[in-house]
């Protein structure tokens, strides 16, 4: 049975937020929000941190939660039914950036570890835990170059883990489960050109599955900044922002009806204007909208959204 000082490691998630928050601020300009908060009956508590109408970012949020419950709710139990009735403590950080700029890709960055506990086990004991998490990547009118750079950033998170130097095994399983993941289900189509994604890891050990998903989390600021300091000073039009918006509905569509992390908040009594902040201020919706062949707007359907290989050639 594994002991996890799960203080300490909540601790390291903070403070993993405060540095994300830190360089995102100063590539803004503006400061962010910070909202802490405690729930009333004392199972939790977290740190909603988040700009609005910013120089570069027209909404996002960095929150860090922990919180604990008597019994999973569904949207953790659909994959562990054998835990259904076990209490559990859930941390982590997320994240979700929403530039203003249509050649500004809207990202997304979640790392977390859930411990399951049955109603005998001892205080400190898990006898089942598992880390989640990944980032994406979602652009409206994207480039090659910003693609493959966010691609090779995430092969680099995972490359001290994988078997051998010369293998990519582990990223390509991940990028792959990323691509079914973000994939919307009810209208065919992918959210954007993925990233990495996993779930109920817990081989090889606690210390190396933690060490892992911090790996992904210290590699998102240097695999999606570059592309924002790249793009944030284009010009844009008003059909661009337009087309942005629209792309934005697919977002939302997806984080209300698909994402476990959503779902699993709301089933668990969490903060709803925290679970929510990952939601644009601005969308818009069109009944059977099409993009012009040949337009920038189509190649994103045509070029961009069908999975590829972005680090083949």
């Amino acid at each position: 049975m594994t002991h996890i000082d799960s203080h300490r490691l909540a601790n390291d998630f903070r403070a993993l937020q405060t540095r994300i928050v830190a360089a995102l601020a100063a590539c803004d300009g503006q400061a962010f929000r910070i909202d802490d908060w405690q729930r009333p009956d004392g199972s939790g508590h977290g740190s909603s941190q988040l700009i609005e109408e910013g120089h570069v970012f027209e909404r996002g949020g960095v929150n860090f939660s922990h919180v604990r419950g008597t019994q999973l709710p569904a949207a953790a139990t659909a994959a562990h039914p054998e835990l259904a009735g076990c209490g559990f403590e859930a941390m982590g950080v997320s994240l979700v950036l929403h530039p203003r700029n249509p050649h500004c890709p809207t990202a997304h960055m979640n790392v977390r570890c859930f411990l399951a506990r049955r109603p005998d086990t001892a205080t400190g004991e898990a006898p089942h835990w598992w880390f989640g998490g990944g980032m994406d990547l979602t652009p409206y009118y994207p480039a090659v170059e910003d693609v493959r750079h966010f691609h090779a950033t995430c092969r680099a998170a995972l490359a001290p883990f994988e078997a051998s130097p010369d293998s990519h095994a582990l990223h390509q399983r991940y990028k792959t489960w990323c691509d079914d993941y973000f994939f919307i289900r009810h209208r065919q189509e992918a959210r954007g050109v993925g990233g990495l994604f996993f779930d109920d890891l817990n081989d090889g050990g606690f210390e190396r599955c933690r060490a892992l998903a911090f790996s992904v989390g210290e590699h998102f600021i240097p695999a999606y900044l570059p592309l924002i300091e790249r793009r944030r000073d284009l010009p844009w039009t008003d059909q661009q922002r337009d087309f942005q918006e629209y792309r934005r509905g697919r977002y939302v569509e997806f984080n209300l009806v698909q994402d476990r992390g959503t779902l699993f908040g709301l089933q668990s009594g969490g903060r709803s204007e925290s679970i929510l902040m990952s939601l644009p201020p601005m969308v818009r919706w069109r009944y059977d909208w099409q993009p012009q062949p040949g337009s920038a707007e189509a190649r994103l359907y045509t070029d961009f959204l069908p999975p590829r290989d972005w680090l083949a050639d």
